[in-house]
């Protein structure tokens, strides 16, 4: 989310993005909310119309708070409306180091957040009759180099013995549930799933309507300002008032708040849609219709929607793309699991930031009195941010920080900070080539 671009900007780069994912061609209509206009005072304010600022201002108004919500584009504008739909549990650590990291109360604590955030997704679609093509079929953790297969053995037996529902799978097990022959070992998780992140985005927008939140669209923050007893959030039509304030701006996070932009490392993940697979074709291609990420030094992920078809997903350049001949990576590495699937047709093709954390941990913070933000998912935003919406609800509603389900710490911003492109080209080169020689 980008605070101070033109309207007609703002307004271009949307339409390009409706053009470009393939969810806009389901996700049912974008929710009618007007720019702020005027002055308006709310007891809270929320800053960042995503899943996190959507989730947040749900939960806030079904427990009868005054929430307003802004937005610089439509809702699900950011990573929340492009990413690839996948709903997977758990944190990026494993549940030994995060114990291990924080202690055993906390530590535990945030083992069962993170491994239940699934869980809230799938109760929030169900509660709010989000028409989004949510489906549980479980998350494949895929491997095909040694080092990760190993990592990924030990990883499986630690949730089993923790009573996790995850099934470890062997080679020929992983070659059935996938169709290619190019992994070596797979986790099964059945916590996980899928949807349409952007017609989960708009019904979020819906629902937080519906249970009175007051919400615009098209309102960029371009001061944020403290005040006795609260805060004065600055737009290009008008301002908000109100005693505390949430931001949920993630991989699109500026300078609103001093500090804040420097925790986060914004890298642009790209998927490319095919047309429809013909029934034959989709019949081989990840039966069980699991969603699948490689754990390898790069990740690709994919699964197939709805309509059969083949969403293909990986770091991309860190600009803008749009359209299929953005991302010839991923095409060809689709020929290479699926020889079978020939000249296929990709119809569709985008990319977006993601907000990586310094730790690879949320960075949920409270910079200043009545402030608190959460940001950086680490590519696990679906599950991980309507459930971290739910925790500051709690914490906007008065529960004490100590007291929720993950840590509130400082904002740790990133040494050298400025440099993040030419790192981030480097990393990605240098990932792609350990894949390319499966080490």
């Amino acid at each position: 989310m980008s605070h101070s671009d033109p309207g007609h900007t703002r307004r271009a780069e949307r339409d390009s993005r409706d053009a470009d994912t393939v969810y806009a061609v389901s996700a049912g209509p974008e929710p009618l909310a007007p720019p702020l206009s005027g002055q308006l005072r709310a007891d809270i304010v929320v800053i960042g119309g995503g899943i996190t600022g959507l989730s947040a201002t749900y939960h806030l108004a079904r427990a009868g708070a005054d929430v307003a919500l802004i937005e610089a584009h439509c809702f699900g504008w950011g990573a929340s409306g492009r990413n690839g739909g996948q709903i997977n549990a758990g944190l990026k650590h494993e549940p030994a180091e995060i114990e291990k990291t924080f202690g055993p109360d906390l530590g535990s604590r945030m083992v069962a957040f993170s491994g239940s955030a699934p869980d809230k997704v799938f109760r929030l679609v169900e509660e709010a009759g989000i028409a989004c093509e949510a489906k549980r079929t479980g998350t494949l953790r895929a491997a095909f180099s040694s080092g990760s297969v190993d990592f990924l053995q030990r990883a499986t037996a630690e949730l089993q013995r923790r009573g996790a529902p995850v099934q470890w799978l062997d080679r020929a097990a992983v070659q059935e549930a996938t169709g290619t022959d190019r992994y070596v070992a797979a986790a099964l998780d059945r916590r996980g799933g899928s949807l349409n992140p952007l017609a989960y985005s708009r019904g979020l927008a819906h629902a937080a309507m519906a249970a009175g939140a007051r919400l615009f669209a098209h309102t960029p923050a371009s001061a944020l300002t403290r005040r006795a007893g609260g805060w004065t959030v600055q737009t290009s039509g008008g301002q908000i008032d109100a005693d505390r304030v949430i931001l949920g701006t993630n991989g699109y996070t500026d300078d609103l708040f001093p500090g804040l932009q420097r925790s986060v490392v914004p890298v642009y993940g790209g998927i490319v849609a095919s047309e429809p697979l013909p029934p034959s074709a989709a019949a081989r291609i990840v039966p069980g219709r699991h969603v699948l990420y490689e754990h390898e030094s790069i990740t690709v992920y994919y699964r197939l929607d709805s309509a059969n078809r083949l969403l293909m997903g990986g770091r991309s350049r860190l600009r803008p793309l749009h359209g299929p001949a953005g991302f010839p990576d991923l095409m060809r590495y689709a020929k290479r699991l699926w020889p079978f699937l020939g000249n296929i047709r990709w119809t569709h093709g985008w990319n977006g930031q993601l907000a990586i954390t310094a730790d690879y941990y949320p960075n949920l913070t409270a910079p200043a009195p009545g402030l608190m933000a959460c940001i950086g998912y680490n590519g696990r935003g679906v599950a991980m941010a309507t459930a971290m919406g739910g925790e500051l609800a709690r914490w906007a509603t008065g529960t004490e920080p100590d007291t929720l389900d993950m840590p509130v710490r400082p904002a740790r911003a990133f040494p050298f900070h400025s440099l993040w492109p030419i790192g981030a080209s480097i990393r990605i080169a240098y990932g792609r080539a350990r894949n390319a020689l499966g080490i």
